[in-house]
């Protein structure tokens, strides 16, 4: 089996807002590449693996689920975006 990526998602670039930002997702690395289908030209593969997407609510959930089901895993680190405190005044110094 794969190893297993753990990270939380980046919100969503074309909203302000940051849902579905709270949960930690575990996604398998893929373990073929994908080839173009003759026919269609989609990119396909024959790996089912690599269309699994697990949602946990915290991180040590989802190592917790990997070290019971003896998976590899990699954390990401968690990226908080930082918060950039703004007034209306500073547009105008």
């Amino acid at each position: 089996m794969s190893t297993a990526l753990i990270y939380r998602p980046a919100r969503n670039a074309m909203q302000s807002g940051k849902a579905k930002t709270n949960n930690w997702l575990l996604e398998y690395s893929p373990e073929a590449s994908k080839s173009p289908d003759d026919l269609m030209g989609w990119a396909g593969s024959g790996d089912m693996s690599s269309q699994i997407r697990l949602k946990f609510p915290s991180q040590s959930e989802a190592e917790a689920y990997c070290k019971r089901e003896k998976i590899d895993f990699v954390v990401a680190a968690d990226n908080q975006p930082r918060v950039h405190i703004k007034s209306y005044a500073d547009l105008f110094k």
